[in-house]
């Protein structure tokens, strides 16, 4: 932190700090949050799998699936020729079933409502979060720590993720951007690699140059044609040369190479909605507890809005139950306010529902939100509205990551939806059956 630069003065390359966040395999770690037996075993989520496909394509692969020469944006077809389901290895005497793994169809909203919790950390841990995907995020963090104090704070961070989210994430430290993705990738799972100033290049240089920021396999090949095959070979190549093959994308990836990057980490867009979220160390039935937990997330939630001036006319609550059930409830008002005391009575009336329940994770969550400036709505058409409702364009879309799949085929995606629109009815509800087309739990080979 450089305690000598005046609030609101540009940032030098060498001054920044720049971490990206790359949750690991985080398809497949949602599933595993909620049926911990497939921990350790080859699993692969993706399209494809539902009763009546024929067609599809993974979006994630565990690693151990991956040993097995299955990655993402593989056809279905070829992923359950490299490694057969466990179901179909049962049936099958010419199948190994020790040498077969699970499938699993992707669910968008469990595993947005798990990504959810996630942004609620990182948004508490950097002042500038930019979200780029469900499962990555770039924080300029060099108003907060130091070169000196940043390894502790990486190490904070994965922990806190780890231990109140149930899944691992790999972090990555550098000056810039396009160096702070590359390594979060170095040593993933479960990394924390920090590049300090003066240090990127010679963290580059051995790389291969598919590994730089903007350098996909065509682009790749193309630079192996001119004797580029590494990092260091890029960002030593004469830019003439890169200019006239490759225009100014060639100029550009010649300077992530070499550490030159000055773009600087904004958000996308103003936020759509304010949470707080708060695990409990075991899950807990009392009521006291629960209820002083909501309470002091609500008092979070309402002091943030107002600190943005932001409006709210969506006020909600998210409860957790053992093993993974979450719930979300919602009650839309007449229209925007800023009234941090209803954020309170609103959130604690609606945890009434849960009662009788032992709740392992509790959030408040602010939505619909208004930057306008204006009289806020009167309150007056609210009170003794028990509608438990949420309007309909109270979803958040999400730039997901889209993987591509064989033409012909349907592209994967999914959607933001933070609650319900049919009177506050949870987004997923982990005791569906969602093993479709034969598909069984590892119960069942246990």
């Amino acid at each position: 932190m450089d305690e000598a630069r005046l609030p609101g003065t540009p940032v030098a390359d060498d001054e920044r700090i720049v971490a990206h966040v790359d949750m690991d395999c985080f398809y497949a770690a949602c599933e595993r949050l909620r049926e911990p037996a497939l921990d350790g075993e080859p699993l692969v989520v993706g399209m494809g799998f539902e009763a009546g496909e024929t067609h599809g394509a993974v979006a994630t692969a565990s690693y151990e699936a991956r040993e097995y020469g299955v990655d993402s944006a593989m056809a279905i077809t070829e992923a359950l020729d490299r490694l057969p389901r466990k179901v179909d290895a049962v049936d099958d005497p010419d199948l190994d079933v020790s040498e077969a793994g699970f499938y699993r169809p992707v669910d968008m909203a469990f595993y947005e409502s798990v990504s959810e919790d996630v942004r609620s950390i990182l948004h508490e841990r950097a002042e500038v979060v930019r979200e780029v995907s469900i499962d990555e995020a770039y924080l300029d963090v060099t108003d907060t720590v130091d070169w000196e104090t940043v390894p502790d704070w990486g190490q904070h961070l994965r922990d806190e993720i780890e231990s109140t989210v149930g899944v691992t994430a790999s972090v990555g430290v550098a000056p810039t951007m396009s160096a702070a993705k590359v390594a979060s990738d170095h040593d993933k799972p479960d990394g924390l690699v920090i590049v300090e100033p003066g240090e990127v290049r010679q963290f580059f240089a051995d790389l291969p140059v598919e590994e730089v920021h903007g350098v996909g396999p065509v682009t790749a090949a193309e630079l192996g044609e001119v004797g580029v095959e590494t990092a260091g070979d890029l960002a030593a190549a004469d830019p003439d040369v890169l200019e006239k093959r490759f225009g100014e994308r060639g100029l550009e990836i010649r300077r992530y190479a070499r550490g030159e990057d000055d773009r600087e980490v904004t958000p996308r867009g103003r936020p759509k909605s304010l949470s707080r979220e708060s695990a409990f160390t075991e899950a807990t039935s009392d009521r006291d507890e629960v209820a002083d937990r909501v309470r002091s997330l609500a008092t979070s939630v309402a002091d943030r809005a107002t600190s943005k001036d932001a409006l709210y006319q969506t006020i909600g609550i998210k409860v957790v139950t053992p093993p993974f059930e979450v719930n979300t409830r919602a009650r839309s008002l007449p229209g925007p306010v800023d009234e941090p005391p209803l954020v309170e009575e609103v959130a604690l009336d609606l945890l009434t529902e849960f009662d009788e329940d032992r709740v392992r994770k509790v959030g408040v969550r602010v939505s619909n939100l208004s930057f306008t400036e204006g009289e806020q709505a009167s309150l007056g058409g609210f009170e003794g509205d028990d509608t438990d409702v949420t309007p309909s364009n109270e979803q958040e879309q999400t730039e997901e990551g889209t993987v591509t799949i064989p033409e012909g085929q349907a592209t994967l995606t999914g959607t933001w939806e933070a609650e319900a629109d049919d009177g506050g009815a949870a987004v997923d509800d982990p005791t569906t059956d969602h093993h479709l087309d034969g598909q069984t739990t590892i119960a069942d080979f246990r």
